[in-house]
C-alpha cells in the first residue's frame, strides 16, 4: 500500500487501546488508603513550592502555600493559570502535510500551526511508525531521544524518564551529555576541583552568617533565582537572606555584588556594588589577582599544600609570557573599573574570611569557562577553601543549595532506562561511525552538518546525521539559540515529535504532538528541598486532566501496549503499585534513622517531614588533610595549571586561566561599532525558564501591552525616544523581536535585559501567525533567543554562549501585530 493510502487509511479506522487497571489509579484504591474527599484542602509540589489546593465544582478553587514554607513566591498567584489557560495541547494532534505525506511531507511548512485533530491510538501509531521508518532507514544515528531540557516536578511522572524508557524499548537514539545551565561550568571545574560543583551542596548558610566578614556575590542573584527549585521548593534560603540583611545594616559582613547590572538581591540587601563590563570578569579576576601576588597578600603555605601549577600561571599573570601584565591599569580599559576600586577589592579579600559565591550566568558566554577556574585560582590565593564562611561555591542561588540537608534518603524515580535482560524492537548498536552522544548544546549544529568532526572535552565527536527528534516535556525552542538557524536545521528534520502540556514553540515546529496532563492533573510523590532533603511530600490530584490529556506514565504505557511490551514497561504495576513502591523503597532505605509512617497514613496526611539538618563545610575534609581526601582531579589537588587540558592543545582552553575577547562584547569590543548594545538574558523574577508564562493572568502584571518586558537604561532611551510602556524592536543581524520597554536605572548604559523563557511568536510580513515559517520573522512578544549567538563556548565545553550577544533597538512604529505565542493551531478538518 502506497505510504499516501495507509495514512489516509489509519485517520479512517480506529485502533482501540483498552484502559486497563494496570495503568489507571481506581479511585476506590486512593479511598483504601485513606484518600481525602476530592473538595477537601489536598497537598501538591511544584517548582514553585508547596501547596494546599481546593477545588469547587469540579476546577481549581483555592490555593495557599504549604505551612511549612515561610517565604512563598510571587508565583503562586500564577499556579492554577498552569491547567486553565488558552496555551493548553486539548487532542493529539498531526501537522497536516506530514499526515498526508508522512516522511516525504514539506518540511518548510513546518511551523505553519496547521494541525489535524487525530485519536491517541492514531497518533501514538504514527509516532511507531515514524520510529519504524528512522531506523530502518538510518539506525540509531537518526534519531535524537536525548532531551535538552528541565521537566514538572514528581519521581513518578518523569517525563524524561518516560519518554526515554518507551523509545528505547523501540530502539537506540542519539543522547546528549551536559545542560544549558551550566555547561561549560560542569565541564572545567572536574579539571579544576574535582567536581562539576554547581549541583553540589554548598557549606551551610549558617556558617556563612556565623564566619564570613566578607561575601561576594558574583554575577549572582540568589534573592530572584531562589523562587524555584529542581523538586518541590521549601524556600528556606529566604530566612537566611533576611538574616544577612539584619548583618549588613549592622555593619557585621560587608557584601559586594560585582555585575553590570543591579540585582534584585543587590536591591533586597542594600549591599555595595562594583559595576564591571559586561564579560570582562575574567580580566577583572586577574587583576586582583595580580594584584594579590605583587603585593605579597596571597597565601603562600596553602598554594604549595593544595594546590597545583601556580608557578605555570605566574608568568602569564606577570606579563613574562605575553608581555602584557595583568595588572590594574590594564583591567581597567577592559572592564570599566577603576584601577583603586580593584586594589580595594583585592585588599578587601584577605583581611577577613571572605566567601565568593559565583552565579551560573557567566559561564553562558564563549569561553565562559575561564571565569570559573579563574574564580577557582582567586580562591586558591586567598587561601580559605575549607574554611566556614570562606573559600568559593558556584551553586548557592540554586534550589536551596546552602541550607542544612536533613541526611535522608529520598524517593527514587521511574527507570529511565530498559531492565536487565530487556531488549529494544530494533536491537541496532551501529552508529554508521558517528557519535552515540553529543554535546548538549550542539544538536543544532549536528542537523546542519552531519558527520562533522569536532573537539568536545578531549574527544572527537562526530556529528550523526539526525532525522527525527523527540522531546518530552521540555521546550528547545525557548533554551536554544539562535531560532532563524533552528528553522533552517527543522527543515532538514523528516519527524519531530512533542509530548508536553501547552502548545509551546516547539511543539509548533513539530509533526505529532501528543497533550500531557499537569502535575494538578494526576497523582505522585516528590522530595521536598532538592537539597535540603526536607521530607516526601504527596502530589494529589486535584482535578481530572482537560481535555484528552493523559499523563506521562499513561501516554507511555499506551506507546508500549502498540510494542507489544506493555508489561515490561511498566513491570506489572499500575500508577498505584508505583507510587507505593517508590514510598516504601524509600521508608527501607530511612529504617532506622527516620521514622516514616505507612503508606496509607502518609498519602492522609500528605507530607512526611524529616527534620532539621546539620551545618556542613565544602571541602573541610580536603582541607584537613589532602592526602586521605584528595580531590577528584588528576592529582588529586586544586589544579590552576592543567596539564590533561594542555595537552589537549586548544586554542580556546589553555592550560590555565587566561583573559580572550569575545567575537561580540559591548562598551568598545568586537561588533559593538554596529549592534552597541550587550543584551542580557537571565534567568527570569516571574517564571522558571519558559514555565509559567503561559498562566495568562499572571502573565498581565508584568507584561507591556501584552510583550514580554525589556529594561532599558533611562539615557539610552531618551537617546532613542522611548519611555515606558512603549513597544520596541530589538535586532541584530540574526533576528528581531518586539518587547515592551520599562525604563530602569537598574541597567547602565549599553546593557538591556530581556528574561529568557518569553515563548517564541513568529508572524509574518503580514503579520499572518503562519507566516512563522519565514527566515527573519519577527517575534511578536519578546524571546530573547531569537537574537543570540549559537556557537559553543570553547572546543573543551562546547557549552551554549548566550550570553555573547550584541543588539540595537528602536521605537516601534507602524501596526503592532497580534502576539502569536499563546494560541492553539490552526485546526484543519480532514
Amino acid at each position: 500500500m502506497k505510504r499516501r493510502n495507509f495514512l489516509k487509511a489509519i485517520l479512517a479506522t480506529s485502533f482501540t487501546i483498552a484502559s486497563t487497571a494496570s495503568v489507571l489509579t481506581p479511585l476506590s484504591a486512593l479511598a483504601k488508603v485513606g484518600a481525602k474527599n476530592r473538595d477537601d484542602w489536598l497537598t501538591t509540589g511544584s517548582h514553585f513550592g508547596a501547596f494546599r489546593m481546593k477545588r469547587k465544582n469540579g476546577v481549581i478553587d483555592q490555593v495557599k502555600p504549604f505551612e511549612l514554607d515561610k517565604y512563598p513566591t510571587d508565583m503562586i498567584n500564577g499556579i492554577k493559570g498552569l491547567v486553565y489557560n488558552p496555551s493548553r495541547i486539548r487532542y493529539p494532534m498531526v501537522r497536516l502535510d506530514f499526515l498526508l505525506k508522512g516522511h516525504k511531507s514539506d518540511t518548510r511548512q513546518r511551523g505553519d500551526f496547521r494541525f489535524v485533530r487525530v485519536t491517541w491510538d492514531q497518533a501514538l501509531t504514527l509516532f511507531k511508525q515514524s520510529l519504524d521508518e528512522i531506523q530502518t532507514n538510518y539506525g540509531p544515528s537518526g534519531l535524537h531521544a536525548g532531551q535538552t531540557g528541565w521537566r514538572a516536578t514528581g519521581q513518578l511522572h518523569s517525563c524524561t524518564s518516560h519518554m526515554q524508557r518507551a523509545v528505547g524499548m523501540h530502539g537506540n537514539f542519539v543522547k546528549k551529555i551536559g545542560d544549558y545551565s551550566t555547561g561549560a561550568g560542569q565541564t572545567i571545574l572536574p579539571y579544576v576541583l574535582g567536581s562539576t560543583e554547581v549541583y553540589a551542596q554548598g557549606t551551610s548558610w549558617p556558617l556563612i552568617l556565623d564566619n564570613a566578614n566578607t561575601i561576594i556575590l558574583w554575577a549572582n542573584d540568589p534573592y530572584k533565582n531562589l523562587q524555584v527549585g529542581w523538586n518541590a521548593e521549601t524556600h528556606e534560603s529566604f530566612e537566611y537572606l533576611a538574616q544577612l540583611k539584619e548583618k549588613i545594616k549592622q555593619g557585621k559582613i560587608r557584601v559586594i555584588s560585582i555585575d553590570p547590572v543591579a540585582t534584585k538581591t543587590q536591591n533586597y540587601l542594600g549591599c555595595e556594588k562594583i559595576y564591571v563590563n559586561p564579560q570582562t570578569d575574567v580580566a577583572l579576576m586577574l587583576a586582583i589577582a595580580y594584584e594579590l601576588y605583587s603585593n605579597n597578600l596571597h597565601d603562600k603555605e596553602f598554594i604549595k599544600a593544595y594546590s597545583l601549577g601556580f608557578d605555570r600561571f605566574v608568568p602569564y599573570l606577570t606579563g613574562a609570557e605575553d608581555g602584557i601584565a595583568k595588572d590594574v591599569l590594564w583591567a581597567e580599559k577592559i572592564t570599566g573599573v577603576p584601577s583603586d576600586v580593584i586594589k580595594a577589592l583585592a585588599k578587601t579579600m584577605v583581611s577577613g574570611r571572605t566567601q565568593l559565591l559565583m552565579g551560573w550566568c557567566i559561564q553562558r558566554q564563549q569561553h565562559g569557562e575561564q571565569p570559573y577556574w579563574m574564580a577557582a585560582v582567586l580562591a586558591t590565593m586567598i587561601g580559605q577553601i575549607g574554611l566556614p564562611g570562606g573559600g568559593i561555591s558556584y551553586g548557592h542561588h540554586y534550589s536551596s543549595i546552602g541550607v542544612p540537608s536533613s541526611g535522608a534518603a529520598a524517593p527514587g524515580a521511574f527507570p529511565r532506562n530498559l531492565d536487565e535482560g530487556q531488549t529494544p524492537l530494533f536491537n541496532n548498536e551501529d552508529f554508521k561511525g558517528a557519535s552515540s552522544t553529543i554535546p548538549v548544546a550542539r544538536w543544532v549544529d549536528a542537523i546542519l552538518e552531519p558527520g562533522k568532526v569536532i573537539d568536545a572535552n578531549g574527544a572527537k565527536v562526530t556529528y550523526p546525521d539526525i532525522k527525527m527528534m523527540v522531546f518530552s516535556g521540555n521546550n528547545p525552542w525557548s533554551h536554544h539559540q539562535d531560532r532563524n538557524r533552528m528553522k533552517q536545521a527543522f527543515h532538514k528534520l523528516e519527524c519531530v515529535v512533542s509530548i508536553d502540556i501547552n502548545w509551546t514553540a516547539t511543539c509548533r515546529f513539530s509533526d505529532i504532538v501528543l497533550p500531557a496532563c499537569t502535575t494538578m492533573e494526576r497523582n505522585d510523590i516528590d522530595i521536598y528541598g532538592s537539597y535540603a532533603n526536607r521530607g516526601v511530600l504527596a502530589m494529589q490530584k486535584m482535578v481530572e486532566p482537560l481535555y484528552d490529556s493523559l499523563s506521562d506514565y499513561e501516554i507511555f504505557t499506551r506507546f508500549a501496549k502498540i510494542l507489544g511490551k506493555e508489561k515490561e514497561y511498566t513491570r506489572g504495576m499500575s500508577e498505584f503499585d508505583w507510587l507505593k513502591k517508590l514510598y516504601n523503597d524509600c521508608k527501607a532505605d530511612n529504617d532506622g534513622k527516620f521514622v516514616m509512617p505507612e503508606f496509607e497514613q502518609f498519602w492522609q496526611d500528605g507530607y512526611v517531614h524529616f527534620g532539621d539538618g546539620e551545618p556542613w563545610t565544602r571541602h573541610a575534609d580536603f582541607r584537613e588533610d589532602p592526602e586521605i581526601n584528595p580531590l577528584g582531579t588528576p592529582s588529586g589537588m586544586i589544579e590552576i595549571h592543567s596539564r590533561k587540558i594542555e595537552r589537549y592543545q586548544y586554542d580556546d582552553c589553555k592550560g590555565h586561566p587566561i583573559w580572550m575577547e569575545k567575537k561580540e562584547r559591548s562598551h568598545g569590543g568586537p561588533g559593538s561599532d554596529k549592534h552597541p548594545i550587550w543584551m542580557q538574558s537571565c534567568h527570569p523574577n516571574k517564571r522558571l525558564h519558559s514555565q509559567m508564562c503561559e498562566s495568562q493572568e499572571y502573565r498581565q502584571t508584568y507584561a507591556i501591552q501584552n510583550r514580554e518586558p525589556v529594561y532599558l537604561n533611562p539615557e539610552d532611551a531618551k537617546h532613542r525616544g522611548i519611555k515606558n510602556g512603549d513597544v520596541v524592536r530589538v535586532f541584530n543581524d540574526r533576528g528581531q523581536l518586539l518587547a515592551g520597554a520599562v525604563v530602569s536605572n537598574n541597567f547602565p548604559k549599553g546593557v538591556i535585559r530581556i528574561e529568557e523563557g518569553a515563548w517564541y511568536g513568529p508572524v509574518g510580513n503580514d503579520g499572518s501567525v503562519n507566516g512563522g515559517t519565514e527566515i527573519g520573522a519577527l517575534c511578536s512578544y519578546g524571546d530573547p533567543n531569537t537574537l543570540t549567538l549559537d556557537i559553543g563556548s570553547s572546543k573543551l565545553a562546547q557549552a551554549c554562549s548566550a550570553y555573547t550577544c550584541l543588539v540595537d533597538y528602536e521605537k516601534f512604529t507602524g501596526k503592532l501585530p497580534a502576539v502569536s505565542s499563546f494560541n492553539g493551531p490552526l485546526e484543519i478538518g480532514v
